[in-house]
């Protein structure tokens, strides 16, 4: 194992879930790895038939280029719109005005809907906006959880070589409305590129590998990408596929050179050790809402630690909660729901939900449940009962009452007091 994963100092803040500052010293708990390790031998090695599940998702990975059009009703491709009913603000913290949102609205171009839909796929990390725009958008800044990061413009994130079906172009031809198997959206035109059927041919060979490492650099020659976690490479020969565009924004295939230990074949066979490779490869990322700046959220974090493995989670923390069994236990108190997961949960195949958050189950330490995921933020008080943050900003491993012993801390935003229920994968 290597070295620099033998002492983890995991952070334990105070109330896990939105953000501030306080003046008193963080608990810090330290996790060996002796302990990572246990846990890990506490999984279930066979909680999914990795062949089965991996073919599962590269039929939902592919879905896009089986389509004759995007999927979505127009309407529901139109919900971004609705913002313009609701006090937003741009990047210099000012209101977005009518005229602001009807220039985004008009260059949205849904009359085009449809008309002309054609297969494409990203030429690198793409992001994917809700409104044809780079501008973010904020609810009031000045309140605690707004502002940076929490830009409501920010969709999700796809990643290189991920294929899509576009819709049709804003009037300026700068965005395309694309979907993909996660996810819907707008996209920067200079981002993706068209296939046709030769390279749909060229590009489904079957022989599908899965980056193991995090944000190395990619080069065909020039600089293509930093690639994330979870991108999915197919091998020819002895090279690797991306694509690149011609003049007419038309897919190429482009063959790249990779190094051994930054990928393998996929499905990763799921064991103690690929367990612990890849949960460390994903910790200490710094936290990225809706995959802002090429990080992850919560679920994002779930999502792209199981992908290696072959299993499909869909994008949002609510929407995993259809990935496995899930068991309500809303109802229980604080110290039975604690029982519950401890005795019903399975280290690395179980999650943690609570509304607008999800959670990765690890095992006991200390009598205590530990979780593992990428969060923003504590809540807490101070003295004179106002709410305030204390920003955590990454992947963490925690209890589930984290900041218990913090001053501030917040009964009724403890995480353990608002855990809905669990997903057994």
């Amino acid at each position: 194992m290597n070295n620099l994963f033998k002492y983890l100092f995991i952070t334990i803040f105070s109330t896990i879930l939105f953000t501030a500052c306080t003046t008193k010293e963080v608990v810090i708990i330290e996790v060996k790895e002796n302990d990572l390790t246990e846990f890990s031998k506490k999984a279930n090695d066979n909680f999914i038939n990795q062949d089965q599940a991996t073919n599962d998702y590269f039929i939902k990975y592919f879905r896009p280029w089986d389509l004759t059009k995007v999927s979505y009703p127009k309407l529901e491709a139109m919900w971004g719109q609705s913002y313009r009913f609701k006090k937003v603000y741009l990047e210099n913290h000012q209101l977005a005005t009518k005229e602001w949102f009807d220039k985004q609205i008009q260059n949205s171009n849904f009359d085009e809907y449809n008309v002309v839909p054609k297969k494409a796929i990203t030429l690198k990390n793409t992001n994917v906006r809700v409104l044809p725009t780079n501008s973010p958008m904020f609810y009031n800044p000045l309140l605690p959880g707004e502002g940076f990061p929490f830009d409501y413009n920010q969709n999700s994130l796809i990643k290189i070589n991920t294929p899509i079906m576009v819709s049709h172009l804003s009037k300026d031809k700068a965005w395309a409305y694309i979907e993909s198997s996660s996810v819907g959206g707008w996209v920067e035109i200079n981002n993706i590129a068209f296939v046709n059927e030769n390279f749909i041919k060229q590009f489904k060979n079957s022989n599908y590998f899965v980056s193991i490492k995090e944000k190395f650099p990619i080069y065909d020659p020039i600089f293509r990408e930093y690639v994330k976690v979870g991108t999915i490479f197919p091998k020819e020969k002895d090279n690797y596929l991306i694509a690149k565009k011609d003049d007419n924004a038309n897919a190429i295939v482009s063959h790249i050179q990779l190094n051994p230990n930054e990928i393998e074949a996929m499905p990763v066979l799921y064991n103690s050790e690929n367990r612990i490779k890849i949960l460390t490869e994903l910790l200490n990322e710094p936290y990225g809402w809706g995959g802002l700046l090429n990080n992850r959220d919560c679920s994002s974090f779930t999502q792209d630690f199981f992908t290696p493995f072959g299993s499909y989670l869909h994008r949002n923390s609510k929407a995993q909660t259809t990935n496995g069994k899930y068991i309500d236990i809303s109802k229980l108190t604080l110290n039975e729901k604690k029982e519950f997961i401890k005795k019903e949960g399975v280290p690395f195949s179980t999650l943690v939900y609570l509304k607008g958050h999800i959670m990765l189950y690890l095992g006991i330490k200390d009598n205590e449940p530990m979780v593992v995921h990428n969060v923003w933020s504590v809540r807490l008080k101070d003295k004179n009962n106002k709410e305030f943050r204390h920003i955590i900003g990454k992947s963490t491993i925690t209890t589930l009452e984290p900041g218990k012993e913090l001053e501030g801390f917040d009964d009724n935003s403890n995480i353990l007091n608002k855990v809905l229920g669990i997903v057994i994968l």
